[in-house]
């Protein structure tokens, strides 16, 4: 018998992280997209030279990390009918059993900060707890206006932290002090 909290959990979209193998984030995204479920993969610009010319490419930030907005039962359609099942996986809460759900605000504050593109963004892939104990704020300007987050320091410089539970988080360029509030 299925509880009545697992049915609500199937009707609801929500955020999912997937692990995508070989680095193939971008097919996996492009796919997922013409089957009408949102998706988001955080991009950062490589910059290099190659016989004497110099490029930018945009490359995933993180390798093998894939976020799909949609109903539990939908992306499963979707990932079995697409035979995307032996390299896409779900990132499982190991409390619930269940797989990892990002909140929409969070969700929606890391995709502002991710796609801001600014060189100094930082992916924090261990975020310490002397780096949660930070007073929580919320940006009141500029491209970061209405992001809430934990404020860090991080390369000497003032930045607002947006953390995905049990994954990593990614903060901001800097921020002036009187360009945030108390949350």
């Amino acid at each position: 018998m299925v509880s009545a909290d697992a049915t609500e959990r199937n009707r609801k979209q929500y955020w999912f992280p997937l692990r995508v193998t070989y680095s193939r984030e971008m097919k996996v995204k492009e796919m997922l997209i013409s089957e009408g479920i949102e998706c988001f993969v955080p991009m950062t610009v490589r910059t290099g030279t190659r016989n004497g010319v110099v490029y930018r490419k945009d490359i995933p930030a993180v390798n093998n990390l894939c976020f799909a907005r949609s109903r539990r039962l939908t992306l499963d359609d979707v990932l079995e009918s697409r035979g995307m099942r032996s390299y896409v996986s779900y990132i499982w809460n190991r409390v619930t059993r269940e797989p990892s759900i990002v909140p929409d605000k969070a969700m929606e504050d890391f995709i502002r900060i991710s796609e801001a593109r600014f060189e100094d963004i930082v992916y924090l892939y261990h975020v310490s707890s002397t780096l949660r104990s930070g007073q929580k704020v919320r940006v009141k300007s500029g491209p970061f206006a209405g992001v809430e987050g934990v404020v860090i320091r991080v390369k000497r410089s003032r930045r607002v932290m947006v953390e995905l539970p049990d994954m990593f988080a990614v903060a901001t360029s800097y921020i002036p002090e009187d360009n945030l509030e108390i949350v």
